[in-house]
């Protein structure tokens, strides 16, 4: 009987790491669904604050990011905006593993903005609209309202690392109704037959994407893909920035729907899908999710 390679004995180690950090991620969700939906969401928010955040190294990473963009703001500052952040990524986190809970709370939300009557329109005639946003607030209020009047909204998503984690992630999604799509070739053919039968999709477009073109971002340089706009050229969509931005009271949103992006060309269309966002970090930057790796060292 031969002995396993390294290379086997990693990929073991890595299977059951993934499993068993599932195991706790699944735990504590199923925790929290127990309580009251207000306890929970500010539960998680608080966990993800003070412990998950800084061990797993997330806090580090948003106040790294917050001194790149802000460099001669005080530390202090820095510090309440990091703790902002990740209290906002635990209420999102739980409030989008409440699949009947959350729609429901944003069912009668009131959708405002430029962007509401020429959806509208578009949905009327049945031409495609995609709908562009990034992990500010909680998007997925905004796309519970719109679901909740009848749209029939897909969403891309990428594949988590942890297999086990991202099997019923994709199913949360689901949840809030309209398919789901893999990044890559395995979700293109279906996410491109929903847009041409005039459907609407959504696009998180605000994570770095290696051999991306390079757009200003907060007065940085960050890789960005230009999907959405080409997406939209190619098949004549609308292409609309839209938020759920929390509220004081961390419990409910304003869903906003800005005026579509003028059709032109992708770089620009996608410089002011950036800039639009940009606008949204700048008024409430602590509702952005400072922990992702969105600027990185160019060669």
């Amino acid at each position: 009987m031969s002995a396993s390679t390294p290379s086997q004995q990693s990929g073991l180690v890595r299977k059951v790491g993934h499993y068993l950090s599932n195991l706790v991620i699944v735990g504590l969700i199923r925790l929290m669904l127990m309580l009251p939906y207000a306890t929970r969401v500010r539960m998680m928010g608080t966990v993800v604050q003070h412990v998950i955040g800084p061990l797993a190294g997330y806090r580090r990473r948003a106040l790294d990011n917050l001194a790149l963009i802000w460099p001669d703001m005080s530390a202090p500052k820095r510090q309440q905006i990091a703790s902002q952040c990740l209290n906002n990524v635990g209420r999102t986190f739980i409030e989008n593993y409440s699949a009947k809970d959350f729609p429901k709370r944003m069912s009668n939300n009131q959708l405002t903005g430029a962007g509401v009557a020429p959806i509208e329109e578009a949905v009327a005639q049945g031409k495609p609209v995609i709908l562009v946003s990034g992990h500010y607030g909680n998007y997925e209020a905004a796309r519970a309202a719109l679901v909740a009047r009848g749209l029939n909204i897909g969403g891309l998503y990428r594949d988590m690392k942890n297999p086990y984690f991202n099997a019923h992630y994709v199913k949360t999604m689901e949840a809030f109704g309209g398919p789901v799509f893999p990044q890559g070739r395995r979700g293109t053919a279906g996410f491109v037959r929903h847009l041409k039968e005039g459907g609407q999709l959504v696009l998180l477009f605000d994570q770095h994407v290696f051999n991306a073109p390079l757009f200003d971002f907060l007065g940085q340089p960050a890789n960005t893909a230009v999907s959405a706009a080409e997406l939209a050229l190619r098949y004549d969509a609308l292409l609309i920035p839209f938020y759920g931005i929390r509220q004081p009271d961390g419990l409910t949103f304003k869903t906003v729907l800005e005026a579509p992006i003028p059709a032109s060309d992708p770089i620009t269309m996608t410089q002011a899908l950036n800039d639009s966002l940009a606008e949204k970090v700048k008024a409430d930057p602590g509702q952005w999710f400072w922990v992702h790796r969105r600027w990185r060292p160019q060669a």
